[in-house]
């Protein structure tokens, strides 16, 4: 990343809180500056940041939203071409910024936790503009010259409950105190006062850095569309035929209420354009899904997501006092700053003494421009929607970090965001989100060599199984992109997360219990839901799985450092890892049960320990193969995963070769888009809580990864390996995104013969396994076609061609 460019422009703001006391809350400012561009017109690349948010504009266009989240010692700003948006003549960009509450030692509400913010306000924008002959024809750096105006935003205050507390509360806003028409050329801005410096970039002399440490923005900027609602479900008063996509014009002193559908669960910002309506007062709700009324938000009874009838939406109210300064031509408009998230949204109007015309109610999509590269298709049609739901879900929880929900928290865990990777990496092939995630939860380190759990986050917290997964995230990384140099930045980070471990290691062998501190949480379960998704056997002392996991991430860890060349630290790493295993093997085994214990110390016995088990090596086989099998006998009622939990699951199937026993377990997926309606994946079955949270897309692995069976062969894609699996299918074709372009796998069963055709990218070498265990390596260019009689092991014949 780079680090401390040359800057030219400074901080600025409306006063120097930098020398006054703490913002007590939250605080906005417009900014404007104008300038002159001539008849031949002239080039303009800006950069800009600010604290905490802003979105900048250029004649009344938005063209910058940002900057992108960082954190205390990594502040990013955009770079952004606006040549398309200059006109000959008065020109002037724009600025809103909004500053939240410093949050330290604790004031929710007041901004998005995911959000960082200093103790106070600031805004940076550098920039000339350029005539046609690449001379300078002005200046508009923010430097404190007078230039750049500002004026307070005195219109508004946040206010959070329950649905809100970690995205940063809803509005309340007085439209009559809003400068309507600000970001426009023309405005009057003669009473706006000039803003002052309030800090450069840095100190060259002395090596002080200002509290915001400047990089490039490492991904795209977020797109943004225009939509609109695809219906009216209910209303009441105002027009009998209220419909989305026509204005609704209400008398004086009456109420209006409507119910719109998206159509789907997404990501935008609200906007409502009105005309008249002087004292009116408009209300939004956004909303997830119907469900029945309640007045206690930690039990969920949520059913058939879009059934309105006897069913209610539950969220918290955007409320805004009209001004009544709209006109036909040019409607008062009212935009909440930061996005929503919303599969419905109910508005509320109680007009005033004069008419109001509401002229539309919209949004503007946004999230990250993720580009769906690969498709899939079965015999099936009941998993058509499970590929297409987690599309949609992967996209909601996707912004600038990966997201655990859009709706409840915004914020990126890292279980979560490690199959969240994984799944991009299949469909799209892009990793720069995923690297800046790696980055991300680099920089969250404590002294003590532990990850946060969640970052950007400006309230720490740790669980600690969570940064093996880190782990694990690095070693996917390299396993489909080969990045030596990318590795080699973040060994010592693995070297610290491993320790924290190893200094934990108790007399018995494994992992001993975590600090009180931290929470040990493993997965939603029934019969974990009063320990918050921690096996009970953590109340008493060690948890199994965690050193299960452990024993995963240093085989992960010691691969990385063999890879990369430091093949001694590879040969400790591995034997530290056997030596867990044994100590589990030797404490953690039930004879009784023919299982692993959830604790040395403890009877309870749950699917994760024996999954993990697997998946760590700590037994192999054909001990792993009836390990699993006795798990999913149904003799004994064991806690099960959920959503997110089922990845670890199939991983572990697929790697004793039972993989054709995940396909019933597909149907508590079938059950959520059949019968629930749903649009996007729900977050857990035990608290209900949030309709949308990607750990749970996991089709966009499975379908891909196993069904059409491509994986790396070599780190980097260097080879290719192709291993379907029918799961009693006819048929299925699809791809998946490499760095070398897209593998399209199709295949078929014909009269007991299983058919396979492969194109992948350039001559790269590949391997075949068919479902009969029969091996065919190729290694010349162009189509590549095998077969083999399904079924017939003791006797099986296979082809194949090029």
């Amino acid at each position: 990343m780079e680090e401390n460019r040359n800057w030219r422009a400074k901080w600025i703001w409306g006063e120097n809180r930098l020398q006054a006391a703490f913002a007590a809350s939250r605080e906005a400012y417009y900014f404007r500056r104008s300038f002159d561009v001539p008849e031949d017109g002239g080039e303009l690349v800006v950069r800009v940041s600010a604290d905490s948010r802003y979105r900048l504009f250029l004649n009344g266009e938005s063209v910058s939203v940002g900057p992108c989240k960082g954190d205390g010692k990594t502040h990013y700003y955009e770079t952004v071409d606006v040549t398309k948006s200059l006109r000959p003549g008065k020109n002037t960009l724009a600025a809103k910024v909004v500053h939240y509450r410093h949050s330290q030692p604790y004031s929710f509400g007041d901004g998005p936790v995911s959000v960082w913010r200093a103790s106070a306000g600031a805004f940076l924008l550098e920039g000339e503009l350029h005539g046609a002959d690449g001379t300078v024809i002005a200046s508009l750096h923010s430097d404190g010259d007078g230039r750049w105006k500002c004026l307070k935003d005195e219109s508004g205050t946040f206010e959070h409950g329950p649905f809100t507390f970690f995205v940063g509360g809803v509005e309340r806003i007085d439209g009559a105190k809003m400068p309507h028409g600000w970001e426009r050329v023309g405005f009057d801005d003669s009473s706006w006062e000039p803003a002052v410096v309030v800090s450069g970039t840095s100190d060259s002399l002395t090596g002080q850095l200002s509290p915001w440490q400047l990089s490039e923005r490492p991904i795209p900027p977020l797109f943004e569309h225009h939509s609109s609602f695809k219906s009216v479900v209910r209303s009441e008063g105002g027009p009998a035929s209220a419909a989305a996509d026509r204005p609704i014009r209400l008398e004086p002193h009456t109420k209006f209420m409507a119910e719109l559908d998206a159509g789907e669960l997404t990501t935008g910002y609200l906007t409502i354009k009105l005309v008249g309506g002087e004292g009116s007062v408009v209300k939004v709700l956004c909303s997830e899904c119907y469900e029945p009324p309640t007045d206690d938000l930690e039990v969920r009874r949520k059913g058939v997501r879009d059934r309105h009838e006897g069913n209610v939406l539950l969220g918290e109210y955007d409320r805004y006092a009209v001004a009544g300064v709209g006109k036909t031509n040019s409607p008062e408009c009212y935009e909440p700053f930061w996005f929503r998230t919303f599969r419905f949204v109910r508005l509320e109007v109680e007009t005033g003494g004069e008419p109001l015309e509401i002229v539309s109610l919209a949004y503007r999509e946004t999230g990250y421009p993720l580009e769906v590269r690969t498709s899939f298709a079965c015999s099936d049609d009941g998993l058509k929607p499970l590929w297409e739901i987690s599309i949609n879900t992967l996209r909601r929880c996707m912004h600038e970090t990966y997201e655990d929900c859009p709706f409840y928290e915004q914020l990126q865990y890292i279980m979560d965001t490690r199959l969240q990777i994984l799944f991009t990496y299949y469909i799209s092939g892009d990793d720069r989100l995923a690297r800046r995630a790696i980055h991300d939860f680099h920089s969250s380190m404590l002294p003590s060599g532990m990850l946060q759990s969640r970052y950007p986050a400006v309230y720490q917290q740790v669980i600690p199984g969570f940064s093996l997964y880190w782990i694990l995230m690095l070693h996917d990384h390299y396993l489909f992109f080969g990045d030596d140099a990318f590795v080699r930045r973040y060994r010592p980070t693995i070297d610290a997360v491993l320790d924290w471990f190893d200094r934990r290691i108790t007399a018995d062998g494994i992992v001993g219990a975590c600090p009180d501190a931290y929470w040990s949480y493993v997965d939603w379960v029934e019969e974990w839901k009063t320990t918050f998704g921690m096996p009970t056997a953590g109340l008493t002392g060690p948890i199994t799985v965690y050193s299960l996991m452990y024993a995963a991430a240093l085989a992960a860890a010691a691969d990385l450092n063999e890879w990369t060349g430091r093949r001694e630290t590879a040969v400790e790493y591995r034997e530290r890892g056997d030596a867990i295993k044994r100590a589990v093997r030797a404490h953690c085994w039930s004879e009784q049960t023919g299982l692993f214990r959830d604790g040395p110390h403890s009877d309870d016995v749950s699917e994760h320990a024996q999954i993990w088990s697997v998946l760590s090596g700590t037994v192999t086989g054909e001990a792993a193969v009836k390990l699993m099998s006795d798990m999913l006998s149904g003799g004994r009622k064991l806690p099960k995963v959920s959503y997110a939990m089922s990845f670890f699951l199939f991983r572990a199937l697929s790697c004793v070769g039972l993989y054709d026993r995940t396909f019933p377990l597909w149907d508590e997926w079938r059950h959520q888009a059949e019968e629930l309606r749903m649009s996007t994946w729900l977050e857990d079955p035990v608290t209900q809580r949030s309709d949308c949270h990607a750990w749970g897309a996991i089709p966009l692995y499975e379908f891909p990864a196993e069904i059409l069976g491509i994986k790396p062969g070599a780190p980097g894609y260097r080879s290719i390996t192709v291993e379907p699996k029918p799961c009693g299918l006819k048929w299925a074709k699809g791809s998946a995104m490499t760095p070398h372009g897209p593998v399209l796998v199709s295949w078929h069963t014909d009269g007991g013969r299983f058919r396979l055709q492969v194109e992948r990218p350039d001559a790269l070498p590949l391997r075949i396994v068919l479902p009969d265990g029969t091996q065919v390596n190729h290694a010349e260019a162009g189509p590549v076609e095998a077969s083999c009689i399904w079924g017939a092991h003791s006797d099986s014949r296979f082809s194949y061609r090029n």
